[in-house]
């Protein structure tokens, strides 16, 4: 299954220079390569592919820390307003 991955028109794509798929944003690009074509990678996009993979996992645990605190409110404020109402 191929993923949707167009780019705007007007917007230059990064092109994989193994698959020829484009992306948006480069970040995607590098961790594309990393994750479909890790074996045929030189020891600099290695790096960049970890440090990506790094910088997306943060922002990962970051949103579901957010999501947590959310959940964690709601729940509060609606059993503060059953037992008010109660």
């Amino acid at each position: 299954m191929t993923p949707n991955t167009s780019v705007p028109t007007g917007e230059s794509p990064h092109e994989c220079s193994h698959c020829g798929m484009p992306f948006r944003r480069e970040d995607h690009l590098v961790l594309h390569r990393g994750l479909e074509h890790g074996d045929d990678l030189s020891e600099d996009e290695i790096a960049a592919f970890r440090d990506a993979y790094e910088a997306e996992s943060e922002e990962l645990q970051l949103f579901r820390l957010k999501a947590l605190a959310l959940l964690v409110l709601l729940y509060f404020g609606f059993l503060f307003t059953y037992s008010v109402i109660t």
